[in-house]
């Protein structure tokens, strides 16, 4: 099974921007373990200025264009680090992709990213996926990873998306506001009336939040990838989404539009 797994800011790093250690190791183990099932495993990872902020000492992420991509360089040079050496630990490797709007829409340069990814899978090597953060701006910006994600999902050929965040899923409405919110265990369309229910961003070290995670949803599932929302809080939940195994968060089985 060929699986994309999206992670977000909020779920591998603390609040003060400093890398969760447990968590990403947590993560790294488990995706190696998939791998050595069989798997092919892509990862798209956000965190660069996350990771930036963090090593720089700020309070907060710089609220200027040329302060988030200054943080992005450093953190994405610190990113890359740390996932090579703990993949590399299970004897691993990984290749780093940068892409920014202009690498999808340009229909040779989507061909030549995606011809990149199939040789990486055919060396039986992870390649870790982020937005160009040091360069991009509003003109050439993807937009979100979870956006990036079911971009990259749609242009592989994915079986499955799955979106770690801070949440179990899609609710009936925001559970930190709403004591009686319920967790949605399937969607079969994302439709105007589910969006809604997405709400607004996330927390401040990310960019999206459920919104944009639906929208993701959305655009994988209607190019044929099924998708799952779960909470990043214990990587090991994947292997219950990859055995079949119950778990908690929200499906959105794939689907062709106007099928």
């Amino acid at each position: 099974m060929k699986i994309v797994v999206k992670v977000g800011t909020s779920t591998l790093t603390h609040a003060a921007g400093h890398l969760n250690i447990r968590r990403t190791e947590k993560l790294c183990r488990v995706l190696a373990d998939l791998k050595n099932a069989g798997h092919e495993v892509i990862l798209v990872s956000s965190g660069a200025i996350g990771m930036g902020v963090g090593k720089l000492g700020l309070r907060k992420r710089p609220d200027d264009m040329p302060g988030k991509q200054a943080a992005a360089a450093i953190g994405q040079c610190e990113l890359m680090y740390i996932y090579d050496k703990m993949f590399s630990e299970y004897s691993h490797t990984v290749a780093q992709i940068l892409l920014t709007a202009e690498d999808v829409k340009s229909e040779e340069r989507h061909q030549n990213f995606t011809n990149t990814i199939t040789r990486l899978l055919e060396y039986n090597v992870l390649p870790i996926i982020n937005e160009n953060d040091t360069i991009s701006v509003s003109e050439i910006k993807i937009g979100d990873n979870d956006q990036l994600s079911a971009i990259v999902a749609s242009s592989v050929h994915a079986d499955l998306l799955v979106i770690l965040t801070d949440m179990d899923g899609l609710y009936t409405s925001d559970p930190r506001k709403d004591p009686s919110a319920r967790l949605i265990p399937e969607v079969d369309r994302v439709d105007e009336a589910i969006l809604k229910l997405g709400g607004s961003s996330g927390t401040s070290r990310g960019t999206g939040g459920m919104a944009t995670k639906l929208e993701a949803a959305r655009m994988a599932t209607e190019a044929g990838v099924d998708t799952i929302i779960v909470h990043g809080k214990d990587p090991e939940i994947l292997y219950a989404v990859m055995e079949g195994a119950p778990f908690r968060g929200t499906r959105f089985p794939a689907h062709k539009e106007g099928a």
